[in-house]
Formats: C-alpha cells, structure tokens, sequence
C-alpha cells in the first residue's frame, strides 16, 4: 500500500495544470506549426475528395501513433471540411484536446475502445448536421493496431461511412510509449494515404459484428507500411 500511495502522490505531483498548462499547450501549438512547415507533402488520394464540394460527411479514422501532425493535414489539404475529435477524457486528454481546439476542431470527450451512448449520441450528432468525425480506435491505450468496437457502434448508429486514413512518414523518431509514438524528423516527406470509404453493415450476432470490426481495422492496416 506505503508503495501504491507513493505512486498516486508522484502522479499527482507530475499532472501539469492551469497557467504553466495553458502556456506549455500555447508554445506546443506554435511550436508544430513551425516544425510542419519544414515538411514535404504528398498524397496518395484514393476515395477521390481532395479539393472536391462536400458531398458527405465521414468517420475518419486514423491510428494513434499517427496523430501528431493529423490536424496540420486536414486543415492543408480539407480546408473547407469542418467537424470534431474524439478524445479521452484523461488528465492527459485534457491538454490534448485544448490543443485540437487550436487548430478549429470541435471536441467529444470519450474512450474509442468504450464508446458511451452519450459520446456516440454527440457524434451522431455532428454528423448529422453535416460535419465529419475524427477517432483513433486504437486510442487511447490500445493495444496498438487493434481496432475497438465503439467506431462500429458509431457507424452502424450514424449511418456513415468509415473513411481509412495514415500518414507515413520518409523519416522519423519513435517514443518509447505503447503504440511506439511517431515524431516526423524536420525536413523529412509526409505520405498521406486516404483510403475508399466503408459502409459497416448491420450486424446481429457477435460474429457478425467481429467480421464488420475485422474489415475496417484490416482496412486501415492495409495503408500502413511503418509499423
């Protein structure tokens, strides 16, 4: 126990908040924008929607270790579609999703591995009213690579299509954290794959409902190169 109470209290020592919290997520953002300028980009666009009219509104869906830049690309190459994140509702979700704000993002606060009726009614929602969802299904914990049932449940619910998306990257550093974290080096090329649309069907049996989940996370496997 004398251990345990230890760990919580370190934790509790290292949670970074208010003023120093709001000055570290400023320098963070400012920081990205620079540090993406230095990059070269690419994209291999397969569903056919760059520089199109929104014609319909999508689940994007990208794996976590991808995330860092994923804002700068959607707002680079879809600056006329609008929408929101999900993101966990952790201590570390909440700087996360001070940051996403910054970049116009709207925010839903919710697990993609445990995907509440509260948080799917939200993003039904937004949907709806003619915006697209971004969600990492192997986020926020993993296992990497494994997609979670909630992004199924959103799509079956919503309607909408899935919409596979990676970033891939011609150098980069990997962090030491569950999903091996991915920073693109300055100067290095960004691939930006975007996959077809899919529509996940109705299921009523577990099975079926784990041949829809296996289709789409086999999907977005088939974009990755870099694991």
């Amino acid at each position: 126990m004398g251990r345990e109470e230890r760990f919580g209290e370190t934790q509790e020592k290292l949670k970074i908040e208010g003023w120093l919290a709001r000055w570290l997520i400023a320098f963070g953002f400012r920081l990205l924008q620079l540090w993406a300028r230095t990059l070269r980009y690419d994209i291999d666009d397969r569903a056919g929607i760059v520089s199109r009219p929104v014609t319909e509104n999508y689940i994007g869906a990208l794996w976590h270790n991808r995330l860092l830049i994923f804002p700068i690309v959607l707002r680079r190459f879809f600056p006329s579609r609008h929408g929101a994140a999900l993101i966990s509702a952790s201590h570390d979700g909440d700087l996360l999703a001070d940051g996403v704000q910054r970049f116009g993002y709207d925010v839903i606060r919710g697990s993609s591995s445990r995907l509440g009726a509260s948080a799917i009614l939200q993003l039904t929602q937004v949907l709806v009213s003619g915006r697209d969802v971004v969600i990492t299904p192997d986020g926020p914990r993993g296992p990497a690579y494994e997609l979670g049932p909630g992004i199924i449940f959103l799509a079956q619910k919503s309607g909408a299509a899935v919409l596979p998306m990676n970033l891939e990257y011609s150098r980069c550093w990997r962090l030491g954290s569950w999903d091996r974290f991915i920073i693109p080096q300055p100067f290095s090329k960004v691939l930006v794959l975007i996959s077809r649309p899919l529509r996940v069907k109705p299921t009523s049996t577990p099975e079926e409902f784990e041949a829809e989940r296996r289709r789409v996370q086999d999907a977005m496997m088939s974009l990755v190169e870099m694991r």
